[in-house]
């Protein structure tokens, strides 16, 4: 049985598959996970310590790779990140520095954040904490990244994923439905494939026990879901 310790590692997508549960384009995801070559240059991961060739994205990879869209969404070059992202794997002590709350909601993880952005000088436009009035505190991408994951309340590891802020009855849990959008534990596509087919949403929300606000939800997300994705800076 899967544990909360070891949460992070679980296999749960393929790479393409994060492509499509986080709106990015095509091939996305696999550069930021496994690296990629443009020409004669080669560039390593993002989200990963080095490229493996392994197609399946453990839990923790996913949720690092959330945080990279709030990044790729302003058209930030998030590459960039990379040093920064191997300098808090060593300070926090953990594979998966971003999916856990401490560089967000603990202080002195803000602080070691703050710390390790201007060791790296890192660009600004990738950065985590900013300072503000004296205080550190989460810039837009980061504050929007922490607003759409639920964090476990004594491990401080992301424990879901809420794909369209908006919508917090849709989640993505890896030990729910193999991960895919559910609300509660019934998967999101099939309730819309069932309001395609005719049935009704009080007829839905009796079957599968659910409210008429998160059926409601479930067909909204997929709608957003289906969406052209446009195309952004790598």
């Amino acid at each position: 049985m899967t544990t909360i310790a070891d949460l992070l590692e679980r296999p749960v997508y393929a790479i393409p598959q994060v492509d499509g549960l986080l709106g990015l384009n095509p091939g996305t995801a696999r550069r930021w996970i496994e690296g990629y070559r443009r020409g004669s240059k080669a560039y390593p991961p993002i989200v990963r310590i080095e490229a493996t060739a392994d197609d399946s994205v453990t839990w923790g990879e996913f949720v690092e790779t959330r945080l990279l869209r709030e990044y790729r969404d302003l058209g930030a070059h998030v590459r960039l990140m990379r040093p920064a992202v191997e300098k808090l794997r060593e300070e926090f002590n953990t594979k998966y520095p971003l999916a856990y709350a401490r560089p967000y909601l603990d202080v002195d993880g803000r602080e070691l954040v703050r710390r390790i952005q201007d060791e790296v000088h890192l660009d600004k436009r990738v950065t985590l904490v900013t300072v503000r009035n004296n205080q550190l505190i989460l810039t837009p991408q980061a504050e929007r990244f922490v607003s759409s994951v639920d964090f476990h309340a004594t491990e401080g590891i992301v424990e879901r994923v809420h794909p369209a802020p908006d919508l917090k009855e849709v989640a993505m849990d890896p030990l729910r439905q193999f991960g895919e959008p559910v609300v509660r534990s019934v998967r999101t596509d099939i309730i819309a494939e069932q309001m395609r087919a005719g049935d009704s949403m009080e007829m839905i929300a009796e079957l599968y026990e659910l409210s008429s606000i998160q059926v409601e939800a479930a067909v909204r997300f997929e709608l957003i879901r289906g969406k052209p994705v446009m195309e952004t800076a790598a």
